[in-house]
């Protein structure tokens, strides 16, 4: 193949003569065919939120608010960690975030903060945070996205439409591809198992617990068990001992903070040890676990699904034989 003239060794016989005749033709060529950023930089993106609403952005986000700490794991795992300027606290996972400026927690955002931080892309969680103050940050004219996945297979899809809003569409579907997967591992492998009733105690004094909205209950089932208070109204219900009793669930389930030592569930649970025509409490069904896992709606979730299916295979393998 013949050599461009230009670049002929003959012409210039010392490479550093070369070498700088090959730098003024690349500046000459950035200076007539300036950089053109790739068009998939530059487009508009568009995805439909958790609560109907569309957000459309002109191009990809490039700095981004998150206000909620399973957001910020998603946000990582589709590829936008680095693109995050600002977060709320208990954002510690992964370990990078814990790096981020912080803005407030669900309770008490800072907005002049926020705002100084020039976001062109506010992710809320949608019950988690303050209403007045997301409706604040709607009046500054900051694009929101509302993220409020109740069923485990949103999480992904979560994963998948900030992948579209930040541009980094590949990485987001194969974290979304992963989790998929290990979602369809466990129902497949837990479709055919007898039933568990289960009691999700989100706290003691007042009881309460969750319906059959929550995320939790759509983990529950995925592992064959079944919330005995799906059927109320209210997402997160406050019930009475005697309601429990009346149910009389096989599995008593509740988070903890962080690592569970192995005392931990009797001092969780400690209120029922009185009430041991309770089944759960006769065959030792009483579990914690981790709630950083099953509390935030992000990729951790799938981790938490795994070990309530490991809990209620400990809860079948307890009853009398026949």
């Amino acid at each position: 193949m013949p050599v461009s003239p230009y670049l002929s060794r003959r012409r210039w016989p010392h490479a550093a003569t070369r070498l700088a005749a090959i730098a003024w033709l690349a500046a000459a060529f950035v200076t007539v065919f300036p950089t053109v950023l790739p068009t998939s930089a530059r487009a508009a993106v568009s995805v439909v939120d958790d609560a109907g609403q569309t957000i459309t952005l002109a191009q990809p986000a490039r700095r981004i608010v998150s206000l909620a700490p399973h957001v910020t794991e998603m946000l990582f795992a589709a590829g936008g960690g680095e693109r995050i300027v600002g977060t709320v606290n208990y954002s510690d996972y992964p370990p990078e975030a814990r790096a981020i400026a912080r803005v407030g927690d669900n309770k008490a955002l800072d907005l002049e903060r926020i705002a100084a931080l020039k976001p062109d892309l506010i992710v809320v969680w949608r019950h988690g945070n303050a209403q007045k103050q997301t409706e604040r940050l709607r009046a500054l004219g900051l694009p929101l996205f509302l993220s409020e996945p109740r069923r485990l297979a949103a999480v992904p899809d979560n994963i998948e439409k900030l992948g579209v809003l930040l541009g980094t569409g590949p990485t987001a579907h194969a974290a979304a591809e992963r989790l998929r997967a290990r979602i369809a591992a466990l129902g497949k492998a837990h479709a055919s198992r007898p039933p568990v009733s289960v009691f999700y105690q989100v706290w003691q004094q007042p009881l309460m617990t969750l319906n059959g909205q929550h995320m939790v209950s759509d983990m529950l089932a995925l592992c064959g068990g079944r919330n005995v208070f799906a059927d109320e109204t209210p997402l997160v219900p406050t019930i009475s001992v005697e309601a429990v009793i009346a149910r009389n669930p096989e599995a008593m389930i509740t988070a903890s903070m962080g690592a569970t030592p192995a005392d931990r569930p009797l001092a969780d649970f400690a209120q029922w040890q009185r009430w041991q025509q309770l089944t759960a409490v006769a065959r030792g069904n009483l579990f914690t676990i981790d709630g950083d896992l099953i509390n935030r709606a992000g990729p951790r979730a799938i981790d938490a699904a795994e070990i309530l299916c490991r809990q209620l295979e400990v809860a079948r393998s307890r009853r009398p034989a026949h």
